[in-house]
C-alpha cells in the first residue's frame, strides 16, 4: 500500500479524492497494490467531502510531516504556501504531485534537483493543459524526435470568450461576464484574459520540447481584451480564425517564444478548437505533425491527470528510481534566452479604427513604406459611422521590430480613435 495525503481541497483537490475513491478498485488493479488516502488538509473542512479513515486537518505541516505518508499532492496553487509545502514534503522525504503552474514555471527546475537530492519523485502533468497527457507525451511518448514547433490553446477562458465573440458576434465584455457566471472565468479574470496563465503554461512545455530553462519572463505576452467581433468579419475574409496562441519555435537565429492573439486558417486543426477546450500542436524533426486534443480545466479533467501522476510516483517508490525519467523530460536542463520576439517574421494583420476623411490609407502606407512594409491587402467593410470607422490592412512577411516601428509611427495621427491592433497571421500551422 502506498499512502497519499492531499492538500488543497478545491475544484482539482475534490476531484482527485473523487477519482481515487470511486475508482479505488480499478487503481489497485492496474498498480497491483492499493493507493490509499491517509490524509487531508484544507484551510475550511466544512463542506469538504467525506473522507473515511484519512485524518483531516487545517494543518498542512501535519500531512507532510506524517511518517505514514509516501506522497504529498499539492493542490492549493500559488506560489508562496504551495512553495513551503513541496520544500518541506521533500525535506521530509515525501514524494511529490503538483498541478501548480505558475510555480512550477518559476521554479520546477530548481525544484526538481530538490527532488532528485532527496531521492524523491516530482511529477506535474495536471499543471498544463488538464485532461490531455502532453507531459507524458513529450516527457516519454516522442521523446526520440527533436521537437521544432510547438502551438498550443492552453487557456480555455481565453478560448471561450474568443469563440463566443466569433459565434454571436458579442463584444469582449458581455462574453466575459457570462464566462464568468458559469464558472470559466475568475472575478478578477487578468490572469486568464492577459495571457499569464497560458504564459506559465508555455514556459513549461518549452522546457519539457526543447531542453532549456524557460521562466514566464522570458515570453513576449499580450492579452485578449482588444478582440472585436469585427476583428472575426475580417479575419473570416482572409479565411482566418482568430485563437490565443502559445508558439514556440525554433529558428535558425534561436528559440521565439510568444502568447498572443492570432490569426490562424481556418483550414487547420487549431481553428476548430472551440469553447473551453485546450490542444496543442507538435512537429518534430523525424515524427513531423502530432495533436492533442480535450478538456484544459475542470475538476474531473484535471483530478485524473493528478491521479496519474499519483499512480505513476507510486510505482517508482514501489519499484523505480526517481531518476527514472525527469518530469522536464530532460536530466538537465540548459541555461538558455530566447531570442526577442522584434525577430519574429510574420505576415501581419492591422486593424485601425478612425474618424473617416480622405487621405488615410495614403498616410497609414507611407508609415509602412518607411519601415520597408509592403501592403497585402486593404479590406474595409460597409459602415454606417464614419466617426469610427474600422478597417484593417494586412501586409506581407516582415519582422516584428518593423511591425511595431510602423504602428509607433502611426500612432501620431490624429484621425486614429486608438492605436492600431497588430496580430500576426500564422501561415506555418
Amino acid at each position: 500500500m502506498i499512502n497519499v495525503g492531499i492538500i488543497g481541497l478545491g475544484n482539482v483537490g475534490a476531484g482527485a479524492l473523487q477519482i481515487l475513491q470511486e475508482n479505488a478498485d480499478q487503481i489497485a488493479l492496474k498498480l497491483g497494490f492499493p493507493l490509499c488516502v491517509r490524509a487531508v488538509c484544507s484551510r475550511n473542512l466544512e463542506n469538504k467531502p467525506a473522507t473515511e479513515g484519512a485524518i483531516r486537518t487545517t494543518d498542512w505541516r501535519e500531512v507532510v510531516a506524517h511518517p505514514d505518508i509516501h506522497i504529498v499532492a499539492e493542490l492549493i496553487g500559488g506560489t508562496t504556501v504551495a512553495r513551503e509545502v513541496i520544500d518541506a514534503a521533500i525535506a521530509n522525504g515525501k514524494s511529490v504531485v503538483t498541478a501548480n503552474k505558475e510555480l512550477m514555471a518559476r521554479c520546477g527546475a530548481e525544484i526538481y534537483d530538490r527532488a532528485i537530492a532527496g531521492r524523491v519523485n516530482l511529477a506535474m502533468e495536471a499543471s498544463v493543459a488538464g485532461g490531455i497527457p502532453i507531459h507524458a507525451v513529450l516527457r516519454e511518448g516522442i521523446s526520440g524526435d527533436r521537437i521544432t514547433t510547438l502551438y498550443g490553446i492552453l487557456n480555455g477562458t481565453c478560448n471561450y470568450i474568443l469563440t463566443e465573440i466569433e459565434r454571436r458576434g458579442a463584444n469582449f465584455e458581455d462574453v466575459l461576464k457570462e464566462a464568468q457566471a458559469q464558472g470559466y472565468a475568475e472575478t478578477d479574470p487578468s490572469a486568464d484574459v492577459d495571457g499569464f496563465d497560458a504564459r506559465s503554461k508555455l514556459a513549461i512545455l518549452s522546457a519539457l520540447a526543447f531542453g532549456e530553462r524557460i521562466v514566464p519572463d522570458d515570453i513576449f505576452t499580450e492579452g485578449i481584451r482588444r478582440i472585436m467581433p469585427v476583428d472575426f468579419a475580417y479575419a473570416h475574409q482572409l479565411h482566418h480564425t482568430i485563437r490565443l496562441i502559445c508558439a514556440a519555435r525554433q529558428t535558425h537565429a534561436g528559440l521565439i517564444l510568444s502568447v498572443r492573439p492570432s490569426l490562424i486558417p481556418q483550414s487547420t486543426i487549431l481553428a476548430s478548437v472551440r469553447g473551453a477546450y485546450n490542444a496543442v500542436w507538435v512537429r518534430g524533426k523525424y515524427g513531423a505533425d502530432t495533436f492533442y486534443y480535450g478538456r484544459g480545466a475542470g475538476p474531473h479533467p484535471t483530478g485524473v491527470a493528478v491521479v496519474s501522476d499519483l499512480m505513476r510516483v507510486a510505482r517508482e517508490i514501489r519499484s523505480g528510481s526517481p531518476e527514472r525519467v525527469s518530469p522536464f523530460a530532460h536530466a538537465r536542463l540548459g541555461e538558455y534566452l530566447p531570442i526577442p520576439i522584434t525577430l519574429n517574421e510574420a505576415a501581419y494583420y492591422l486593424r485601425f479604427r478612425v474618424v473617416d476623411r480622405p487621405g488615410i490609407i495614403a498616410q497609414l502606407a507611407a508609415a509602412l513604406a518607411a519601415e520597408n512594409i509592403s501592403i497585402d491587402s486593404v479590406l474595409q467593410l460597409p459602415q454606417e459611422n464614419w466617426r469610427d470607422l474600422p478597417f484593417v490592412i494586412t501586409v506581407e512577411p516582415t519582422t516584428e521590430a518593423s511591425v511595431r516601428a510602423a504602428v509607433a509611427r502611426m500612432a501620431e495621427l490624429n484621425f486614429l480613435i486608438e492605436p492600431p491592433l497588430a496580430m500576426p497571421m500564422e501561415k506555418s500551422l
